[in-house]
């Protein structure tokens, strides 16, 4: 018999295409292994609204220098801590940049859909949910989010709308559910107000109350509720768009989304198990604002409530899977500034005591003894610096200013006791700001001011950037941008969430996790 003996290239080929067919086969097991592993019996799913790698890292970063230390470095959130980290994609079905109606749809369906859907298809044919499955399968299921319940986000583990407006339809949808316990901000249409649907409405409270829920926002109230109990608890102190206020402007009445989340788990918590989906949505706002001390505090009490679903799975470290997400990032925040070059100073984000939205609410009052003939820019650089720590600067301070020490590669941190004062050029723009503001002058069409302020306050918005430049942050957005998010995820099966994988997919691995049957991909 005659012997062909392979040319070396050739024989080198197939080797390395060996290779490459065992690495894959490899990779497929280890991932059949993670998703294969014990079924958890309480599975939690944190989502935060507008939360990359951005938003997390810059709240490390500011843990680690707000107390004025000299050494860069960061401190770990418990979202960070976990062991398994992935990077998830958000591309929705009809858009690489995708809003929260497709990004919750894809996260609790793990289904692509269109921009405004909710737990829809692109078809507009209603989808099931994970929590759904749960709660068919005998686990309770809880729903707590910091902005209003019937917001994108939280409606599309109850709700399935063909638009994510139809508020006084998802309102409804939390009768229908059956699920235990709802929890956090209120709803925006409860009586139908805004509803396009035709004929006599009820009042969705009525509509909850019948089907067996209470529904309080009496703080003691929401304290005793006991185990068993089907509870809507609605946050005492809401804003106007029903959401919990700022977590950095504080809230002396209602609860945190600690506070929710914890009583969540006491209520949810037996013997079948649960899932409960915890949203922390203001992050997201903060960061339409192109707020980012707002944002960071938001980021922090976000992972506050991670932490007490850490602190239960102690207690039960076999039974418990904890998975940390973003449904999409938001304001393309970076970390970095042309201004700072190589330098950062996230200790002088302390210095912000309220909120992009306390500040223009200060603002508002002002306006109504003031128009934009008898404003004066003197009579707000008190609320200025209260509420930004930014310093209107005399001609001494001016003078004084030249003399500041410059970054550079090899000091990126030089001691600035200036650091706070307003530039001239920034207070050039801060005054134009604020005869913008005076002037009731926000978005009118040109792309210009779009860019400029967002459709947000012009003195607000101003405010915020100059602050965030001198930290060092800068933002490309008002809006959404593609990047992928960090997943983060702890307990039985976590190894599953490791890798790099679309929203849709993360879905699947909890169905997965769940013992559900894993729809189809579309």
């Amino acid at each position: 018999m005659r012997r062909y003996v392979l040319p070396p290239f050739a024989a080198a080929a197939i080797n390395r295409v060996a290779w490459l067919v065992l690495a894959a086969l490899f990779l497929y097991a280890a991932a059949a292994r993670a998703d294969a592993g014990p079924t958890p019996k309480y599975v939690f799913l944190f989502i935060g609204d507008g939360l990359a790698m951005p938003q997390r890292s810059a709240a490390e970063y500011f843990l680690a220098a707000k107390d004025g230390k000299k050494e860069p470095g960061i401190v770990k959130l418990a979202m960070n801590k976990m062991p398994a980290q992935g990077l998830t994609t958000t591309y929705s079905l009809n858009s690489i940049i995708t809003d929260s109606g497709a990004a919750g749809t894809a996260l609790a369906a793990g289904v692509k859909t269109y921009n405004g859907a909710i737990s829809v298809d692109g078809a507009k044919k209603p989808v099931p949910t994970m929590a759904e499955m749960a709660r068919d399968k005998g686990m309770k299921v809880g729903v707590v989010s910091s902005v209003s319940l019937d917001h994108a986000t939280p409606a599309c583990f109850y709700s399935h709308q063909d638009s994510r407006n139809n508020y006084y339809e998802i309102a409804l949808d939390v009768a229908k559910s059956g699920f235990d316990y709802f929890g956090g901000g209120g709803f925006k249409d409860p009586t139908g107000k805004k509803s396009k649907k035709e004929g006599e409405k009820a009042d969705a409270f009525e509509v909850m109350q019948a089907a067996g829920y209470t529904v309080t926002s009496d703080p003691a109230a929401i304290k005793d509720a006991k185990p068993g109990a089907k509870l809507v608890a609605l946050n005492p102190e809401l804003d106007h768009d029903k959401a919990l206020p700022y977590a950095l402007d504080g809230d002396k009445k209602g609860l945190s989304l600690a506070d929710f989340t914890a009583k969540g788990i006491e209520l949810l918590d037996n013997p079948n198990g649960f899932f409960f989906m915890v949203e922390g949505g203001k992050i997201d706002w903060a960061c339409h604002a192109n707020d980012a001390a707002a944002s960071i505090a938001d980021t922090l009490a976000f992972d506050d409530a991670v932490a007490k679903a850490v602190a239960f799975a102690a207690n039960h470290p076999d039974d418990t899977l904890i998975v940390v997400t973003g449904d999409h990032e938001c304001g393309g925040l970076t970390l970095g500034f042309a201004g700072t070059r190589y330098g950062n100073y996230y200790d002088y984000l302390k210095n912000q005591k309220d909120s992009f939205l306390k500040f223009t609410a200060a603002l508002k009052e002002y306006k109504k003894t003031h128009d934009a003939g008898s404003a004066k820019f003197e009579d707000v650089a008190p609320l200025i610096k209260e509420s930004f720590g930014l310093v209107v600067p005399t001609e001494a301070d001016l003078e004084a200013m030249k003399a500041a020490p410059k970054p550079n590669e090899e000091n990126t941190s030089p001691a600035d006791p200036h650091g706070m004062y307003l530039k001239p050029f920034e207070l050039e723009a801060v005054k134009a700001a604020f005869t913008r503001s005076m002037q009731d002058e926000k978005v009118k069409g040109d792309e210009m001011d779009y860019r400029a302020y967002g459709g947000y306050e012009p003195l607000a918005v101003t405010l915020t950037h100059i602050l965030d430049n001198k930290a060092g942050l800068a933002w490309t957005s008002y809006s959404h941008t593609g990047v992928p998010v960090v997943t983060s995820a702890m307990g039985p099966g976590a190894q599953a969430f490791a890798g790099y994988y679309d929203n849709t997919d993360l879905a699947k691995k909890i169905m997965a996790a769940l013992g559900q049957k894993v729809v189809a991909s579309n």
